[in-house]
């Protein structure tokens, strides 16, 4: 039998903001002035091969402004499109615990005490989240709720050496089992299309994701944008990128592996448009998401359709 939630054939994070806290809230990326140990020698001076210049932040706010300011200039492009005033702190550029706790601490405390701030959601990396770190990360999820986002990508060790991911499977499960140790919610990030890797390797990353104790995921197509080494690799050594039907046949099998009690805090994602290398076709969001959501229906797609190893 489907399960349904709300008009959706998934566990949406519409969903989920609705159900918990009452009514929809407004991500605001925002960018800490972070870099990450892959940039700045600590593992590599080249970052992760897909990743911009802007360390994934490409939509976030100027990171020259206080957490304050960002805050109110997010707010301010939101007014179009959102009437609420209830607000994510999301932030996003880089890798968002990799700095002096006090500068973290000075960082999340402005982004946790704002009035219009319901959740704190920070992404990072599984390798940089010390013990002080954590100690942080429990204070403030006393005040509002906090989340950690991590980069897992794939579960693949061939593929993460080729994108450079820097860590070794097991470092990513133990600071999920930190973070739950704390109560605090893990999403995980995977990305669909990498080089070499075929339906069947990315439903092994979904399985294994089963059978940890998250509480939401990211699914993103692989985009290949200007100026970062992954494009230099996929002109040296073309690879196959799906096209949109395709894309649509690969998140409906990931949804249908996908435990049901995940929440799903994204399906489709958009390179800047500037940048976009490939798929172009990524570059109209909303014919995308309309398109996704009108084939998981005529295929009769639910979250969880064929049951899970949990």
């Amino acid at each position: 039998m489907a399960v349904f939630w709300g008009d959706e054939r998934y566990y949406s994070l519409n969903h989920y903001l609705k159900q918990t806290f009452g009514e929809k809230l407004y991500k605001i990326s925002l960018n800490g002035g972070m870099t990450c140990p892959n940039r700045d020698g600590t593992l590599g001076s080249r970052g992760c091969i897909f990743c911009s210049a802007k360390g994934s932040g490409d939509f976030a706010e100027d990171g020259r402004l206080s957490v304050t300011e960002q805050i109110t200039q997010g707010k301010a492009q939101a007014a179009r499109k959102y009437f609420g005033s209830s607000y994510i702190a999301y932030f996003q550029a880089y890798t968002n615990t990799y700095a002096p706790v006090p500068r973290l601490r000075e960082l999340f405390f402005e982004a946790i005490r704002h009035p219009d701030i319901r959740i704190l959601d920070i992404a990072t990396r599984p390798d940089c989240l010390g013990g002080d770190v954590l100690e942080l990360l429990d204070e403030l999820n006393q005040i509002k709720p906090v989340w950690v986002e991590l980069g897992l990508q794939t579960i693949h060790p061939n593929t993460a050496a080729l994108i450079r991911r820097g860590y070794e499977l097991l470092v990513f499960e133990q600071a999920v089992h930190s973070l739950r140790l704390l109560g605090i919610p893990v999403i995980v990030h995977t990305i669909l299309g990498l080089p070499h890797e075929d339906m069947e390797h990315q439903l092994a990353t979904v399985r294994y994701l089963n059978t940890l104790d998250i509480q939401g995921v990211k699914f993103q197509l692989l985009h290949i944008l200007k100026h970062t080494d992954l494009a230099v690799y996929y002109r040296e050594h073309p690879f196959h990128l799906p096209d949109m039907e395709e894309y649509f046949g690969m998140v409906g099998k990931c949804l249908c592996a996908l435990r049901p009690d995940i929440v799903v805090h994204r399906l489709t994602g958009d390179g800047p448009k500037p940048l976009l290398i490939a798929p172009l076709w990524t570059g109209n969001k909303r014919q995308v998401q309309n398109g996704l959501r009108a084939y998981l229906k005529e295929q009769d797609i639910w979250q969880g359709k064929e049951g899970y190893d949990g």
